[in-house]
């Protein structure tokens, strides 16, 4: 039995994943009054069965994350001094030079000085941690409406353990952001788009896919690599509590999910994977980062053709999928329904990464350490 999908079109809004016209013309605004509504029905479900434990898995890690919680204000050395522009340059030194993985020559960056590729670094930052900052928003909202729709009793303890966890990341994101870096972003569109997305569709397992397993998952990757790359220990060390709980996060939706959708019909496996692809194509152009191009006075269009052209751009991507592609597999979604999501992970350049650890089984190993050797495993 088959089931008829929707187009690609259909699901993203153009035929073609790498339409670079239309990428670029989704662009981010704010509203005036720094409010952003976005309209949601679901159904807010009591329980009355609170044996706690019934789902151990899910008990187990609910009593790991009441354990593991962290004071943002007081665990961090927020007496550093953070010179950003000695970071920049300091990074570049290491990595010989301010490469970029492409060939700039014939672009408007063969003209750029040093002064330009070091504003280049900071704005990089800024926009990365503020992307972050939004993000972990997002996740405060959404695992409020977990806390609200999910059935289980031990998914409402646990999820109510996160709603702390992104609010204290919320925080971090934007202590750091205020009194270490030097400016803010606006949300990306393609983010705010997915978040909106996640939050108005009225099923509670929507959210769980689209939150704890695609924007964390790509979430816990993106930290992994910026914790590799920087310099500040304060950065670092923020960033390393913060992984340790996503990683609590996503392993938190497989458990849930794994047995959710071993209940579901191929037509709602469809939708799903669906979700999935839509999800995973909004966080690659996101991190586009057409809003820094902008801000240097470098016409997007000009330089992102190149940009994506690059093999190292190419790997970095990939990278970000790290954690979600395995995660998908062990739900199930990367072969049900006559293997489509398997194929549009094919066509994004991310397959590779399907025989990699999932996070439950990450997590387990990482808690399993003692606890000062517990870095992401």
């Amino acid at each position: 039995m088959t089931t008829e999908m929707s187009s690609t079109e259909d699901i993203i809004g153009r035929k073609d994943i790498d339409d670079l016209e239309a990428i670029l013309a989704t662009v981010g605004k704010e509203e005036s009054d720094g409010r952003h509504v976005v309209s949601s029905e679901y159904d807010s479900i009591f329980t009355w069965d609170y044996e706690k434990g019934a789902r151990p898995k899910l008990h187990k890690l609910y009593e790991k994350a009441k354990n593991a919680q962290w004071n943002g204000e007081t665990d961090l050395p927020w007496d550093t001094d953070v010179d950003q522009e000695k970071l920049v340059i300091e990074a570049a030194a290491a990595q010989g030079g301010h490469a970029v993985g492409f060939d700039i020559s014939g672009t408007p960056l063969a003209k750029w000085s040093e002064k330009e590729w070091v504003a280049f670094g900071v704005e990089n930052q800024n926009w990365t941690l503020s992307q972050f900052l939004h993000g972990e928003q997002g996740a405060l909202i959404c695992t409020a409406k977990i806390v609200e729709s999910v059935p289980w009793i031990d998914a409402k303890y646990y999820a109510s353990t996160q709603v702390m966890d992104e609010a204290r990341h919320v925080e971090v994101f934007a202590k750091y952001l205020d009194e270490k870096l030097s400016g803010h972003y606006p949300v990306n569109a393609h983010l705010r788009m997915l978040l909106d997305d996640i939050i108005a569709d009225s099923r509670w397992d929507m959210t769980y896919l689209g939150m704890q397993i695609m924007i964390e998952g790509l979430a816990l990757a993106a930290f992994g690599f910026m914790h590799s790359m920087t310099g500040d220990p304060l950065l670092k060390q923020l960033l390393r509590y913060v992984m340790a709980d996503e990683a609590r996060h996503v392993a938190f939706g497989v458990l849930s999910l794994q047995e959710y959708y071993d209940g579901l019909s191929t037509a709602e496996l469809r939708e799903r994977q669906e979700f999935a692809f839509e999800a995973a194509v909004r966080m690659r152009d996101r991190f586009l980062q057409q809003e820094v191009w902008d801000r240097m006075g470098v016409d997007p269009k000009a330089i992102l053709p190149v940009v994506l052209s690059a093999p190292d751009r190419n790997e970095f991507q990939a990278l970000l999928f790290s954690k979600i592609v395995p995660n998908c597999r062990k739900l199930g979604l990367l072969d049900a329904a006559d293997g489509w999501l398997r194929t549009k992970f094919t066509e994004l350049g991310v397959i590779e990464f399907e025989s990699a650890t999932d996070t439950s089984e990450e997590y387990d190993a990482m808690a399993a350490l003692p606890p000062t050797q517990r870095e992401l495993v």
